[in-house]
């Protein structure tokens, strides 16, 4: 690839929907839980999608994050298309692309932090000393370099919440998603989880969040709010 191909990939939006439906059969009825999206993600961005419960949130993220396929319309991630990917490629690409924070925390409970966040390299390949050196510098950066050998029962919900960070961030993604991430912390636990999101964001991340708290989307540049499986607003600071 040449270094004019480098610099247009990366003046290329990271996300593209172009009318992107989905929609869901129930008995006789059909759900539009998206409908027609239209939008576009830089790199870099720090942005929330932000509605109440049905508002397509959880569509919302699972599209994003290639864990489910719209009905209609195109999804361009990083230039490619995801329609046109295969099982292989899609589980690859949210392997390689998208660094996935849920709330539950979702972390191997008989492993410790360190064997949590290197997981998602071992399907990657990468060599046993190189994901222990990658996972040990990603739990050093959320602050938790003290505690690589503690199982997740040992941990609070907000260590929890940074090992798991801590994996996302060991893979080097394209993307940070975030699923509700302080729905389980209490609200000092969810400012220094939030702080360190803004200090993501700041070192070049780009970071998406799911919430429906206006607290939390108040931290982020640009805010999508949805309602009924439309975007009802689209603000940036």
């Amino acid at each position: 690839m040449s270094f004019s191909d480098v610099a247009n990939l990366r003046d290329q939006p990271l996300i593209q929907f172009q009318a992107i439906s989905r929609h869901y059969q129930m008995g006789d009825e059909v759900i539009h839980a998206l409908d027609k999206i239209d939008l576009s993600v830089k790199r870099n961005e720090y942005m929330a999608f932000i509605g109440a419960s049905g508002s397509g949130k959880s569509t919302m993220m699972n599209i994003l994050g290639c864990l489910d396929t719209p009905s209609s319309g195109q999804y361009l991630l990083n230039g490619k298309d995801v329609a046109h990917l295969s099982d292989v490629e899609l589980a690859r690409t949210r392997n390689q692309e998208i660094g996935f924070i849920f709330q539950s925390f979702n972390l191997l409970t008989r492993a410790s932090a360190l064997q949590n966040v290197m997981q998602p390299l071992v399907y990657r390949g990468i060599r046993p000393a190189e994901r222990k050196r990658r996972a040990l510098l990603a739990l050093e950066r959320v602050g938790l370099a003290n505690r690589v050998d503690h199982l997740p029962n040992q941990l609070s919900g907000g260590q929890r919440q940074r090992v798991a960070i801590a994996r996302a961030l060991c893979g080097e993604p394209s993307i940070l998603l975030a699923d509700e991430p302080t729905g389980n912390l209490d609200s000092t636990t969810t400012t220094d989880i939030m702080s360190l999101f803004d200090a993501l964001h700041a070192e070049g991340h780009t970071l998406i969040l799911v919430t429906h708290e206006a607290e939390i989307a108040a931290h982020c540049q640009r805010t999508v709010r949805l309602s009924d499986g439309r975007i009802l607003s689209d603000m940036s600071k």
